[in-house]
């Protein structure tokens, strides 16, 4: 059976610098006519950054959900920008630390319901002391926790971010293998 949906025309609403929002006509498979709301994101990647058995963890406010969330450093992707490149600037750029490479765990569908967006998530090696630099409208601190804890944090719902669970949960099943 094909499950193929059929675009008939991209509606734009808005652009904005982050975003932009579609409400398209399309058919589904059966050729009924139906619209499709797309959040366009141009992705991101985050990077899990393990030293001593302690994971690297941002803090930082976030408007759209009204308070603070434990993450692991993460950023949007630049036009054409490798996703590597953007977790490595952005573990830099959040925490000062800087990854000799990355290593790809997942490319991540957050929410395929509405949006395009996509999330590499790296884990870093070969790390070493750069220099923090955030953006202008950036505002983190950071910190290394025990891996335990994170687990706790994870188990207790003090971490609620989608990608840092699933970069932790990768790890914690590497250590089991």
């Amino acid at each position: 059976m094909n499950l193929t949906e059929k675009t008939v025309r991209k509606n734009v609403l808005y652009k904005g610098k982050i975003i932009n929002l579609r409400c398209d006509d399309a058919l589904l498979p059966d050729g009924k006519p139906c619209k499709r709301e797309i959040v366009e994101h141009p992705g991101g990647a985050a990077v899990l950054y393990v030293n001593g058995g302690k994971i690297l963890l941002v803090r930082q406010y976030r408007y759209a959900y009204g308070e603070e969330l434990w993450e692991i450093p993460a950023g949007k992707l630049n036009e054409g920008e490798d996703p590597a490149l953007t977790a490595s600037r952005e573990l830099e750029e959040e925490t000062g630390w800087v990854p000799d490479r990355v290593e790809l765990l997942y490319t991540v569908y957050p929410t395929p319901g509405y949006t395009n967006e996509k999330i590499y998530i790296y884990r870093a090696e070969g790390v070493h002391a750069g220099k923090v630099h955030p953006d202008e409208d950036e505002f983190v601190s950071t910190a290394f926790y025990p891996v335990a804890e994170v687990e706790e944090m994870i188990r207790g719902g003090k971490i609620r971010d989608g990608k840092t669970i699933i970069a932790v949960q990768r790890y914690l099943l590497d250590l089991r293998r």
